[in-house]
């Protein structure tokens, strides 16, 4: 028998009361962004720390994330890392980081933080030709354009060291994975996407109904 709670948002507002631990510094960064036009693109305050309890649990000392918007992942991440820890990120958008810059700056962790503008593909492809980089990183959050999330996991497996984890972003994409109507680019992506990675051998996999669906892959 399958049990599962409907998380409706007067519960979700319960757990955020017996949980969230939101620094001052990513809860005013959570409100500016929540101005601006394209704000459902922020994970949630939940969402971020969790990815920080992960960082902290599993030891990550080299990160990567890719997909920045306006840095609240990133800062989270950031915050959690010990002495000395780094995350690189990749981003198209001078918009949108420089927000990123600003409130990591105003964490104290713009020096952990390795900010690269450009394609994500290849920004990547210059990781993957700087000798030591492969097989080097602990964690990898990968949260950016659907259609290329295929290329960014496969670059992702490559740059984690054996037990690196990385973790996925909107895999159920508000429920239209399961959509046969749903006929876009990205949710024909995704689709392809959560098939290719229930089949990879070289991870061990675990699919979160959490947020927007959350996929977590350790290397082998």
């Amino acid at each position: 028998m399958r049990i599962q709670v409907e998380v409706n948002e007067a519960l979700q507002d319960y757990v955020a009361s017996i949980s969230l631990r939101e620094p001052e510094v990513l809860k005013d960064l959570r409100a500016e962004t929540s101005k601006l036009p394209l704000s459902l693109m922020q994970i949630s305050p939940e969402q971020g720390q969790f990815l920080s309890l992960l960082v902290k649990s599993t030891g990550v000392k080299k990160a990567l994330e890719i997909g920045v918007f306006t840095g609240y992942s990133l800062i989270a991440t950031a915050l959690a890392l010990p002495e000395g820890g780094t995350v690189t990120a990749l981003d198209i958008s001078e918009e949108w980081t420089a927000i990123a810059r600003e409130y990591a700056a105003r964490a104290g962790v713009a020096d952990r933080i390795d900010l690269r503008i450009g394609d994500a593909r290849a920004s990547l492809d210059a990781l993957l030709a700087r000798e030591g980089e492969a097989g080097s990183y602990d964690f990898v959050f990968i949260d950016a354009d659907k259609e290329n999330y295929w290329a960014y996991y496969e670059a992702a497996l490559t740059l984690l060291r054996p037990g690196g984890l990385v973790v996925v972003d909107n895999v159920l994409w508000h429920g239209a994975v399961l959509d046969p109507s749903a006929q876009d680019s990205e949710t024909v992506a995704l689709r392809a996407f959560n098939a290719k990675v229930r089949d990879d051998d070289r991870v061990e996999l675990s699919v979160l109904p959490v947020a927007d669906g959350l996929t977590f892959a350790l290397k082998r």
